[in-house]
């Protein structure tokens, strides 16, 4: 009895495996680490351009005004004098000065 020689597999729809686990690994980079990275860019440039009395929100929802900037923290007063220390890396927004208080500038999805 003769046995039939195996055939070469042909390629699939993108050529090879290799192929496809490359075209996988680009379409990851621009769904998911590129956004992400251009994001944290994007709030590391807020937080070093932090100054006194700009307007802010926290990353827990805590409006205040700035009144004093520290290496890594920011003093804001939030109400009657208030006063309360917050890392810089926690503000999520500068209020917009010129626009009306629910108008902000987000940065932080989450």
């Amino acid at each position: 009895m003769i046995l039939p020689i195996a055939q070469a597999a042909t390629p699939g729809l993108l050529g090879s495996p290799f192929l496809l686990v490359g075209v996988l690994f680009v379409v990851m980079y621009l769904t998911m680490i590129r956004p992400q990275a251009r994001q944290a860019k994007a709030h590391r440039a807020l937080v070093e351009g932090l100054q006194k009395n700009d307007r802010i929100v926290t990353q827990g929802g805590i409006h205040g005004t700035i009144t004093r900037v520290d290496e890594t923290t920011v003093v804001i007063s939030v109400e009657d004098g208030t006063r309360i220390r917050v890392e810089r890396s926690r503000v999520a927004a500068v209020i917009a000065k010129d626009a009306a208080k629910t108008a902000a500038v987000e940065v932080s999805a989450n």
